[in-house]
């Protein structure tokens, strides 16, 4: 099952409107999806190497602007969306003590959330419910996002071949890891 499921991920990479779907995915994902955007960069640039900037500049953009939509629901709507999602992360109990943690940390939040399997959507909420400086949360989160998604991206460029023999060989593992890291960074959403 996991290899169709593979070999359906590298032909929806390869069809003409996966760079829309890589948008929607990386926006959704920014703002209340928990899925990262990474399981349509990888097989898209396994798919069309030459086109790695372009793949993970459209994750980057798509990512920034539903964090925008994050920001812009921990902002409005706290009190019923945002704390219906940190729910969601078993989180809604301690937002006061998440809020006065966040508000000391503020970019560095978003920047480490950027970077790493972290859900991001908590920062692009708590973002907004504390008002960090737009700003400041936009250009965080464009660094952040980008840097992130060019750098897998090149990386898939850079050793394309023998990273998809890898994955190819190894798809079991490679599976295990990214769950790992999924639910690793649910985790420490949990018990932060």
């Amino acid at each position: 099952m996991l290899r169709r499921l593979y070999d359906w991920t590298m032909g929806l990479a390869a069809r003409p409107d996966a760079m829309l779907a890589l948008f929607i995915v990386a926006f959704v994902e920014s703002s209340f999806f928990p899925i990262p955007p990474d399981v349509l960069i990888i097989p898209m640039v396994l798919a069309a190497r030459s086109r790695w900037a372009r793949i993970a500049l459209v994750g980057a953009a798509g990512s920034v602007l539903g964090a925008l939509f994050g920001y812009w629901i921990g902002a409005a709507f706290m009190d019923t969306i945002g704390h219906a999602i940190l729910a969601t992360y078993g989180k809604e109990g301690q937002f006061a003590t998440l809020a006065a943690r966040f508000e000391a940390w503020g970019a560095w939040a978003v920047l480490f959330a950027g970077l790493t399997p972290f859900p991001f959507k908590v920062i692009t909420l708590f973002s907004g419910a504390v008002a960090l400086p737009l700003p400041l949360f936009i250009l965080t989160t464009m660094i952040a996002r980008a840097g992130r998604f060019l750098l897998v991206a090149w990386l898939l460029y850079r050793f394309g071949a023998p990273i998809r023999d890898f994955i190819e060989r190894r798809l079991g593992l490679m599976f295990a890891l990214f769950l790992t890291a999924l639910l690793g960074g649910f985790y420490v959403v949990k018990f932060l």
